[in-house]
C-alpha cells in the first residue's frame, strides 16, 4: 500500500486524510517536522507520496529533481511524488483547487479589478490563477505600497478574495476589511474553511454579495494531488460528493426557539442519531458562572445573563460537528446570529403556547407567553434557516430535521 500524507510544521486537526480515505485506497498520515528535520525527512523519511503545507511548500523546492510547469512557474509545491529512483517530483494542486472554487462559486473574475489579501504563501498561486482568468489583480499587504492604510484607493474593486489566516479557527468572527469600503464589489472569496463562514462571508451575504469559501478548494486540490499521487484521473464529480460529505460532517445543526420549545430533548436525539455531541449554551453559562440561571438573574438581571449567553455562544458556536441547543432569548442579540451561523444550519422550534412550561425559566414566568412570542418570533424568522413544527412525538420532529439536511 502506497504511504501518502501531508507534510506540515504544525498541522492539528486536518480534514486531508478524511477528504483521501474517499478518492483512493493508500494510506494517509499527518506528518509534522521541524525545519531542522526537514533535510532528514525528506531525503530518507518514509513515504512515497505526500502533500505539503505551511510552512514548507518553498523550502521543499530544493529538493526536488523535477518541477511540473505549474509548480516550477509558482514558485510553490504542495505535492511531492517519490519516484522509483528515489527523487523527489513536484507539483501544485493549489491551482487547480482555486480554479475550481472560483467556477463553482460562480463568481465572474474576468476583467474585473480584484483585490487579493495577503501576500503569504498561498496568494502567489492565487494572483496567478486570478490573472490566468483574465482578472486585473491587485494585492493588499500590511507593508506594501498597496495597503490596509490606503484601501481608499480601491474603491472600485469588484472582486476580494482573501488569502490570510484572518476569521480562521479559532479565531473567528475577524475579517480582514470591511466590505463596505467596497461598494462596487460582486463576489467575495474565502479560502478559508473552517468556520464555513468566515466573518467576512457572513458579511458578504448580508450585503447580498456573492461569495464562497475555501471547503471547495480543499477537496479540489485533494483530487489533484490524488491523480499525480497515483497517476490515474479522477472523475471531478468526486469533488461535489466529498465536498457534500464533509460539509454534513463539519456543519453544526442549531435549535432555536421559545423556552420550553423542547429544544434540548431534540439535541439529545438528534446527537444520538447522528453521533455527535450535544453542545447547549443554557448549560454552558450555567457552567462559566458557577450558579444556575435563575440566581443569575437575580444577581444582575437579564443584562447579565445575555451578556453571559453571547460568550457561550461565541465559544460553541465555532465548533464543528455538533449539535448545539441554545436558549429560548438567543435571538434577542443581532450579534449571535453570525456566532450561531458561522458553522450552523439553525432550525426552529414551534410548539404551541398553550404546551410551554415556565418552571425554572425567569422570563417566561414573569412575561405573558403571547406577548413574548409576538416580540421574538420575527428574531427566530430572522435567524432560521428552516422552521420545524415540534407538536408531535420528538422522534417525529427529529425526523423533520433529519430530512432538512438531507
Amino acid at each position: 500500500m502506497m504511504r501518502c500524507g501531508l507534510l506540515g510544521e504544525k498541522l492539528g486537526h486536518s480534514y486531508s486524510p478524511a477528504i483521501h480515505a474517499q478518492l483512493a485506497d493508500y494510506a494517509y498520515g499527518l506528518y509534522e517536522v521541524a525545519p531542522e528535520d526537514l533535510t532528514a525527512f525528506l531525503t530518507g523519511g518514509d513515504f512515497d507520496a505526500l502533500n505539503v503545507t505551511i510552512p514548507y511548500k518553498k523550502a521543499v523546492i530544493p529538493y526536488c529533481a523535477e518541477l511540473s510547469p505549474i509548480a516550477r512557474r509558482l514558485g510553490s509545491v504542495n505535492v511531492l511524488v517519490r519516484r522509483a529512483d528515489g527523487t523527489l517530483y513536484g507539483d501544485n494542486a493549489d491551482a487547480f483547487g482555486f480554479e475550481y472554487l472560483v467556477r463553482r462559486s460562480g463568481i465572474d473574475v474576468a476583467g474585473q479589478k480584484a483585490l487579493v489579501l495577503g501576500n503569504g504563501g498561498a496568494s502567489a498561486t492565487i494572483q496567478a490563477v486570478l490573472e490566468q482568468l483574465g482578472a486585473h489583480v491587485t494585492v493588499i499587504s500590511r507593508h506594501g505600497p498597496d495597503n490596509y492604510e490606503n484601501l481608499d484607493r480601491h474603491a472600485d474593486a469588484h472582486v476580494i478574495v482573501n488569502t490570510t489566516p484572518v476569521g480562521m479557527y479559532p479565531n473567528t468572527g475577524k475579517a480582514a476589511v470591511d466590505l463596505r469600503q467596497f461598494p462596487q464589489c460582486a463576489g467575495v472569496l474565502d479560502i478559508v474553511y473552517n468556520p464555513a463562514r468566515t466573518a467576512l462571508l457572513l458579511q458578504a451575504e448580508s450585503l447580498g454579495i456573492p461569495c464562497a469559501g475555501g471547503l471547495y478548494m480543499l477537496v479540489a486540490q485533494a483530487k489533484r494531488s490524488c491523480e499525480v499521487f497515483t497517476d490515474t484521473v479522477i472523475d471531478d464529480a468526486e469533488i461535489l460528493r466529498i465536498h457534500r460529505l464533509l460539509r454534513q460532517e463539519m456543519e453544526n445543526v442549531v435549535l432555536i426557539g421559545m423556552p420550553g420549545s423542547g429544544k434540548s430533548t431534540i439535541a439529545a436525539l438528534l446527537a444520538e442519531r447522528l453521533h455527535r455531541p450535544v453542545l447547549d449554551s443554557d448549560a454552558q453559562v450555567v457552567e462559566t458562572a458557577g450558579m444556575s440561571i435563575p440566581d443569575i438573574f437575580a444577581a444582575g438581571g437579564e443584562d447579565a445573563f445575555r451578556a453571559r449567553e453571547t460568550a457561550a455562544l461565541a465559544e460553541l458556536g465555532k465548533r464543528s460537528g455538533a449539535v448545539l441547543a441554545t436558549g429560548g432569548g438567543s435571538v434577542c442579540r443581532e450579534e449571535n446570529y453570525p456566532l450561531l451561523h458561522q458553522n450552523g444550519t439553525i432550525f426552529w422550534l414551534q410548539r404551541d403556547l398553550a404546551r410551554l412550561p415556565k418552571d425554572g425559566r425567569p422570563i417566561s414566568q414573569r412575561s405573558d407567553l403571547a406577548a413574548l412570542y409576538a416580540q421574538r418570533a420575527p428574531l427566530y424568522a430572522r435567524f432560521a434557516d428552516a422552521v420545524i413544527d415540534n407538536n408531535g412525538t420528538p422522534e417525529e420532529t427529529v425526523h423533520k430535521i433529519l430530512e432538512a439536511l438531507a
